[in-house]
């Protein structure tokens, strides 16, 4: 929906509504963001309308485009931003602010707009991926809530576009939980689903997010039986011989004749969790076929990531399973991502660009309308960013504009929420990553951003490229 767009018919979730008790978010932040708000608070500032915006100056190394995903849990999370007695109490305790913060943290709803670019969308360096309008003191304290959320999702959710673009249309399934955070687990299930994982073995991604689960048997269930060949009996009886045979507990020559004696023709698949892959897939490939079996599936897992399933392309694989490296986005495990002010209105009411000018830390003032601009052939060749736009601005015949709203007069718009919101970023991630480039998906080290991000600011004609 374009930014501007009416909600009328929309369902919608009131901001106000608190979530399950003990469940308020508003301590996940850091202590400045408070402090900040009691000195504007004291000084009368804290009132001015701001504009905060959410973006990446750079992409994490080796990538060549970046997927947008945490928005859905953003909102979720800033539903339940609330101080209630115990989170006042222990402020109170820790005389971190002042009796008339306190008083007006009691009373926080946030009742601002967010807008930005749809969860499963790409994003380049300087892509307003997310924006804030409201009050200083609603906006500022939540930075970090916002930025914990999309630096780690986001960087999952690009890792695991890389995985999926290198598997070739072959599944994936998410396996890292047990390499992460209990709650970061989740969250990176959910991110994978979005950027075009099948599944995941976290049950609770699957109950919160919708998300497919799956998950057979470890190489516990193998070493608990006396012999390989009673896990596999007892695993066949209890799950069926479509199920997925872990073979390399012990030989894995062995191990696959042994599943084939217990599960039949009828077996669904088995696993390789070690050894060097290319050439047992080929081998028991081979020895399946030999057997009877070229209908079993052959599904490999063992610290696998974009590039060792890349250089798998070319054997007879069906499945991955990922683990440590998905959930540590691959080498990066934050986005880079930064939230910063970029407007305000001054004491007359007018609106105000700022910008940081630090070394190396620059921003580009200003309120943003994202384009995304396409050559002849309908591929992407700029991120362009059109900075203090009046309202209203049509896209051109050669792009789309990349804005959504979210959330409005401290209304959520429940489409991009929940379950629903989780399917929805996946179609849209799906239908979007087909407008790159062929070059987007090459895992050369060193890559540049696939298209340049450009910057026009209103009424001067100017272009710059980032």
């Amino acid at each position: 929906m374009p930014i501007g767009a009416s909600l009328t018919g929309v369902k919608l979730i009131r901001l106000a509504r608190l979530g399950p008790v003990g469940s308020s978010t508003a301590l996940l932040t850091d202590r400045y963001e408070l402090t900040m708000l009691d000195a504007a608070l004291a000084d009368g500032t804290a009132a001015r309308q701001c504009l905060f915006e959410v973006f990446a100056r750079t992409l994490p190394h080796d990538r060549r485009y970046g997927v947008v995903a945490g928005t859905g849990r953003v909102l979720e999370l800033i539903r339940d931003f609330r101080f209630g007695e115990p989170e006042l109490e222990w402020l109170r305790a820790n005389d971190v602010v002042s009796a008339p913060t306190l008083d007006w943290l009691a009373g926080y709803r946030f009742g601002g707009t967010i807008s930005g670019y749809r969860e499963g969308e790409l994003y380049f360096p300087g892509s307003p991926i997310l924006t804030v309008e409201a009050s200083f003191a609603e906006g500022v304290i939540l930075e970090t809530l916002i930025l914990s959320v999309f630096n780690f999702d986001s960087s999952v959710a690009s890792a695991a576009a890389r995985m999926v673009s290198a598997a070739a249309g072959r599944p994936l399934a998410e396996m890292g939980s047990r390499r992460t955070g209990e709650r970061s687990a989740v969250a990176a299930a959910r991110a994978a689903y979005i950027a075009g994982f099948a599944a995941s073995s976290n049950l609770e991604a699957g109950r919160s997010w919708g998300i497919p689960t799956m998950g057979t048997a470890a190489h516990a269930f193998t070493l608990l039986h006396d012999t390989e060949e009673a896990a596999f009996r007892s695993q066949v009886a209890a799950m069926g011989p479509g199920t997925t045979l872990l073979i390399d507990t012990f030989d894995v020559d062995n191990g696959a004749d042994l599943a084939v004696r217990v599960a039949g023709h009828g077996l669904g698949s088995i696993r390789l969790d070690s050894g060097d892959l290319p050439a047992l897939v080929s081998s028991v490939r081979a020895r399946l076929d030999a057997l009877g079996n070229a209908e079993t599936k052959i599904t490999v897992t063992s610290d696998l990531d974009e590039y060792t399933i890349a250089a798998l392309a070319a054997t007879p694989v069906d499945s991955y399973g990922v683990g440590t490296a998905l959930v540590t986005g691959s080498g990066s495990v934050a986005a880079g991502m930064v939230y910063k002010l970029v407007a305000h209105q001054n004491d007359s009411g007018e609106w105000v660009s700022v910008a940081k000018r630090s070394a190396k830390k620059t921003s580009v003032g200003g309120r943003k309308v994202a384009v995304r601009q396409f050559g002849a052939d309908g591929m992407a060749v700029a991120e362009t960013l059109f900075i203090d736009t009046p309202v209203g601005l049509k896209p051109p015949a050669d792009g789309r504009i990349l804005g959504e709203v979210f959330v409005r007069d401290g209304i959520i718009d429940e489409r991009f929420a929940g379950a629903e919101g989780v399917r929805a970023a996946r179609l849209h991630h799906a239908h979007v990553v087909k407008e790159l480039p062929a070059q987007a998906f090459r895992l050369a080290r060193g890559g540049e951003p696939v298209i340049p991000t450009r910057y026009v600011t209103a009424g001067s004609g100017q272009t710059t490229d980032d």
